[in-house]
């Protein structure tokens, strides 16, 4: 048990990875205590956050213990069972989102379910629970087919592009709960990001692209290029109609693919998202901010950008694992560049943090960006 004395309201984040880290500043601003709940000391946001306790996310007893004296609970992930945030809020705590909202980032199928309900456009889907079940849908949608993970895929784990019963039967080797999706042959990925308040006040940051890279975000543009304003003003509202329709309460992403016959939603989160982090210095309230206010039902906070371009270039590991040694170069080469790193040991391919770039060009917006990212990483010049 911690012997540490909160002054301010408590909001207790489950998980202690980079985005319950990128949380603390704003925190300390609005005068919140964070409390975070990780596996181990050496966690990311438990290498800076005071109040972390240690324990583990799916024991109830754990959580129970974590809660007291919260004003608020919320997530850094998305793994809680949702039966033991359904007890904490029966306790009467405050959970931020609830259970019923947050299954839908749980469980693909339920959100799928949901969607098409409300009239969300999504592609064709359906359970599948066997490898001939999925080739025939298949057959029926055309090839290739996507099959996904129920439960538990993320940064492009649990997702399989099927080009033939063969790649179908290998999917369904691994043994996981699966569905099938229709594929979609989209331009790009966009991604909107609103926040809501537990008393239904709601607001919505710029449509962003983001650019993937085997499954990974590598990119982000702000606001996303091209993009007309009613197409901008579509993905807002779809952004909000979900929200409001799921009930949730907190930061919801709605990552979506851009198609020559209009916009289709791919996934959600319901949590701060790799696809905000350019809010930190290019929005006047950034998402981690934002989050904040909306579980302790404060008001919002303006989502305008500070700039007319934001470009945020995710930090892959690679094989050098003391970075620090490259800050000389990147931060004389480019002032104005801004890096954040995660506090997490240095692994290829792992997110470790990220750069932003901030002006009012596209192309040398995303150049700079590019430039510190990939020496950082690498340490080339680009």
């Amino acid at each position: 048990m911690s012997s540490y004395s909160p002054i301010g309201p408590v909001v207790g984040i489950v998980g202690a990875g980079q985005l319950a880290r990128m949380s603390q500043p704003p925190a300390i601003a609005l005068g919140i205590e964070l409390r975070v709940l990780a596996n181990t000391p050496e966690e990311s946001a438990a290498r800076v956050i005071v109040d972390t306790r240690i324990g583990d996310y799916r024991d109830l007893g754990d959580l129970r213990e974590f809660a007291k004296g919260c004003a608020a609970i919320t997530f850094d992930h998305e793994h809680v069972p949702t039966e033991h945030i359904r007890a904490l809020a029966a306790a009467g705590h405050a959970v931020h989102p609830g259970a019923d909202a947050l299954v839908h980032a749980q469980d693909k199928a339920v959100m799928r379910e949901r969607l098409t309900a409300i009239g969300v456009p999504c592609p064709a889907w359906a359970r599948v629970s066997s490898a001939e079940e999925a080739s025939r849908f298949a057959e029926e949608h055309g090839w290739p087919v996507v099959l996904k993970s129920v439960r538990g895929g993320y940064d492009g784990r649990g997702v399989w592009v099927c080009r033939s019963p063969e790649d179908v039967a290998e999917a369904f080797a691994t043994g996981v709960e699966l569905l099938a999706e229709a594929f979609v042959p989209f331009e790009r990925e966009l991604a909107v990001l609103v926040a809501r308040s537990p008393h239904g006040q709601g607001v919505s940051y710029p449509v962003v692209e983001t650019v993937q890279q085997d499954g990974i975000c590598v990119e982000v543009i702000a606001p996303a290029p091209g993009l007309d304003p009613e197409g901008a003003a579509q993905a807002q509202r779809i952004g909000l109609k979900i929200a409001h329709e799921l009930g949730v309460t907190g930061l919801l992403a709605v990552e979506l693919f851009d198609t020559p016959n209009g916009l289709v939603v791919n996934e959600l989160a319901m949590r701060p998202h790799n696809s905000g982090h350019w809010t930190i210095e290019g929005s006047t309230t950034s998402q981690f901010e934002q989050h904040l206010r909306a579980v302790l039902d404060l008001p919002l906070g303006s989502p305008k950008m500070t700039a007319q371009v934001v470009v945020m270039a995710n930090l892959l590991g690679g094989e050098e694992p003391d970075l620090f040694k490259r800050y000389e170069h990147v931060l004389a080469h480019d002032p104005g560049i801004k890096l954040h790193f995660y506090g997490k040991e240095v692994r290829p391919g792992r997110k470790i943090g990220h750069v932003t770039a901030l002006g009012s060009n596209l192309e040398e917006v995303r150049a700079r960006a590019h430039h510190a990212a990939v020496y950082l990483t690498t340490g080339e010049y680009t």
